[in-house]
């Protein structure tokens, strides 16, 4: 199906901030919907599956009347990731350094209302899911609304095909490039003067799982990520942590384990364990919800597919 539509009032600047630099952002949404755009001067043309090319010129339309200034690619790509239906009032607001944070995508608006409401909340889905980010952002909310006295983040010390035991330097050294992710969170959410401030008066700390046992975490926000590299004895001491005044939020995607073959993921078991338990949500995300790159949901879909086939396991089927 072809549809064509012309941009009023014309507006060369417009144009040029809706069409990115050498066609950058018309190239993001071609590849996106699986459509064909063509243009010359205000004149724009959109070739493909009906609802695609539908939406393709929604996103247009929506782009223009945003370009009076130049649009980044991040933006392109959240809006193509979005659900135009939802409303953005509905969406919590999360008191951080990025004021335009908020739910992209039904599922993250549910994960948001779901941290919220229960003391435990599961996100478990592909990567560029929005898990880990949003979890930080809630809990530096938390933090900035002192309804927590602070933030604890943690990982298991499980490397993606690595050895922790090459790299140079102490544990402490060795397990700091592991957590990186999360430094990176807060530095955006909170800004690194802000973030270095809050771990001298110990208000934030970022840690290996094995530095919780023993520990009862009161009055904090815990966040497990990358969980699936758990064991079941591993999570379920991570989750007899959290004391009164606690929120703790558990992340990871199942289909990126790095444990030994044969090892039971500590996530799995417990989705199976703790899914009819009052006070414990589990979200669950698809590729529909990756925020990053177009190309990201379709590698998600791709190796899904392919692990379906290969072991008969249920494939994730984008909604």
């Amino acid at each position: 199906m072809i549809l064509r539509h012309t941009f009023t009032p014309h507006n060369n600047t417009y144009l040029s901030h809706l069409c990115g630099p050498v066609d950058e952002h018309l190239r993001t949404i071609e590849l996106a919907l699986n459509v064909k755009i063509a243009h010359r001067h205000e004149q724009f043309k959109v070739d493909g599956h009906k609802a695609k090319a539908t939406r393709a010129m929604e996103v247009l339309q929506a782009l223009y009347e945003r370009a009076e200034r130049p649009i980044p690619a991040e933006q392109v790509q959240l809006m193509l990731a979005g659900d135009e239906s939802m409303d953005e009032n509905n969406s919590p607001a999360l008191n951080t350094r990025r004021t335009d944070l908020r739910a992209r995508t039904p599922n993250q608006a549910m994960y948001l209302d779901n941290i919220a409401a229960h003391d435990i909340t599961f996100g478990i889905g592909p990567a560029g899911t929005g898990k880990t980010y949003l979890a930080v952002a809630c809990a530096v909310d938390a933090l900035e609304r002192s309804a927590v006295q602070r933030i604890v983040l943690t990982r298991p010390a499980v490397e993606a095909g690595e050895k922790l035991g090459f790299l140079p330097g102490d544990l402490g050294q060795k397990v700091d490039p592991y957590l990186r992710p999360l430094y990176d969170a807060l530095y955006d959410l909170m800004g690194y003067d802000r973030v270095q401030k809050a771990f001298e008066r110990n208000a934030i700390e970022i840690a290996p799982l094995a530095f919780m046992r023993g520990r009862t975490l009161n009055n904090a926000f815990v966040i497990l990520d990358e969980a699936q590299n758990t064991t079941p004895e591993q999570m379920k001491m991570f989750l007899t942590r959290v004391g009164f005044g606690a929120k703790a939020v558990v992340t990871g995607d199942v289909s990126q384990i790095d444990l030994p073959k044969g090892q039971l993921s500590g996530l799995i078991d417990a989705e199976r364990v703790l899914r009819r338990v009052k006070g414990i949500s589990i979200t669950h995300f698809t590729s529909a919800d990756v925020v990053r790159h177009p190309l990201v949901a379709r590698i998600v879909d791709a190796y899904d597919a392919s692990r379906g086939a290969t072991t008969g396991a249920p494939v994730r089927k984008r909604s």
